[in-house]
């Protein structure tokens, strides 16, 4: 396998500073996101997709506030606990790994990266596939 440049790991440490859920783009949600949302929220998972969902061509997303907040961001993730895993896996995203250029753009805009627990090569590589979460505690 190519050696990527962060195989030796990266340091993450989330400071729930909000920075990745008030910028403008996308939250792309499954209907298994949305059923974990619903459940969540206690309402039917229709009624959640017609409120708080918006179809993007062949895919749905998240709605935003007209400030392009997340629609649960108030102060905080208000759905936290349920999040989908786009969320789950921030930073560790593949457009943010592409080169070190990247990461430091990202380093730059949340507090987090760069600081905190170290995650490995292979924790780094489940996280790019949408599965588990940066939720690492410190030794």
């Amino acid at each position: 396998m190519a050696q990527r440049w962060w195989d030796e790991g990266l340091p993450f440490k989330c400071t729930q500073c909000g920075n990745c859920c008030r910028v403008e783009g996308y939250v792309w949600v499954e209907d298994e996101d949305i059923q974990k949302l619903a459940k969540y929220l206690e309402i039917q998972p229709e009624q959640f997709e017609k409120q708080y969902v918006r179809q993007v061509g062949h895919k749905r997303s998240l709605i935003e506030k007209p400030n392009y907040e997340c629609i649960f961001w108030d102060k905080g993730c208000s759905v936290y606990p349920a999040r989908p895993p786009q969320c789950k896996t921030f930073p560790f995203w593949p457009q943010n790994l592409q080169s070190l250029e990247t990461w430091l753009e990202v380093v730059e805009e949340c507090p987090g990266a760069g600081i905190g627990p170290v995650y490995s090569r292979e924790e780094i590589t489940v996280l790019l596939q949408d599965r588990g979460e940066t939720n690492k505690k410190e030794s």
